[in-house]
């Protein structure tokens, strides 16, 4: 036993290197943390203090007046309301097509698995630049253009990258359990209901926070297709905010601070369903 302690410190080496391989780390989290906690600090300062020399990361005064303004100057619980409808939306679609196709890609034997497959890998490498054009031609003729509909259909009818994500996680569920199901007499649908949807739970539920993470921070779709100023989201209304109050640098990160808890929050709850995915997928 304290010889094979002794190989694995070795192997990792003198304690006072190990804690030097964190410097790079921290650095680089810090480099991608830190514009947040600017726009975190501005949304506690005074105009004043905002663009004082030298610049100060936290606020000489706090002040909550900046949360009050962004209230004041956009319709924020209107928008709120559409972001949450759309993004909600989008997540029962997702989470109701996206393990339906992968569980038919994975353990399903039908000849069009394979061709479907591939064009589903084919639509991933596809830039979506190519098929801007196209699709709004479609939900054009559809007569869809300034509805919510745009935002939310696609979601029922599948994501490629998800799809293609919750596949690789059901190729690592035993066989042997949907030959049992099958054998017992379970249909195809009860299979995938009973057996396959409570395992495949940590790949739903990281499909279903990315889809809530692009829905909610989603620009330009609803910039595209939304029109009316009552069905802006919370991006397109943070855009107008923008530009109707000549860049209010106070109220305008109060109002991306509250815009960014919602995601944040998500992701966190979400968290330890990714750590549960990979434990599952190692234990397999």
């Amino acid at each position: 036993m304290a010889l094979a302690d002794s190989i694995v410190r070795r192997r990792r080496g003198p304690r006072w290197l190990r804690g030097w391989r964190i410097v790079p780390v921290a650095l680089l989290a810090l480099v991608f943390v830190f514009p947040f906690l600017v726009m975190l600090s501005t949304a506690f300062k005074e105009t004043g203090d905002i663009f004082s020399a030298p610049p100060t990361l936290l606020p000489t005064t706090w002040t909550f007046g900046n949360f009050a303004e962004a209230f004041e100057d956009i319709p924020f619980w209107r928008y709120l309301a559409n972001t949450l409808f759309v993004s909600g939306l989008s997540v029962l679609g997702t989470v109701l097509s996206c393990p339906l196709v992968a569980y038919a890609l994975a353990k399903i034997r039908w000849r069009g698995a394979r061709p479907l497959l591939i064009i589903v890998l084919l639509t991933m490498m596809m830039p979506p630049q190519v098929t801007l054009i196209p699709v709004f031609l479609i939900w054009n003729g559809l007569g869809a253009v300034g509805s919510f509909l745009p935002l939310i259909v696609p979601a029922f009818l599948g994501t490629p990258f998800l799809i293609f994500m919750i596949r690789q996680f059901l190729l690592s569920v035993p066989n042997e359990l949907i030959e049992a199901a099958r054998i017992d007499g379970a249909s195809e649908f009860r299979t995938y209901w009973s057996i396959v949807l409570p395992i495949a739970r940590p790949a739903i539920v990281t499909a279903a926070v990315f889809q809530f993470v692009w829905s909610w921070t989603d620009f330009l779709n609803p910039l595209i297709y939304l029109g009316n100023p009552d069905q802006y989201t919370l991006s397109i209304g943070l855009y107008s905010f923008f530009g109707e109050n000549d860049v209010a640098w106070g109220p305008l990160m109060a109002a991306c601070v509250l815009f960014t808890l919602p995601a944040l929050v998500i992701f966190l709850i979400g968290q330890r369903f990714f750590i549960g995915g990979i434990s599952a997928g190692a234990l397999k």
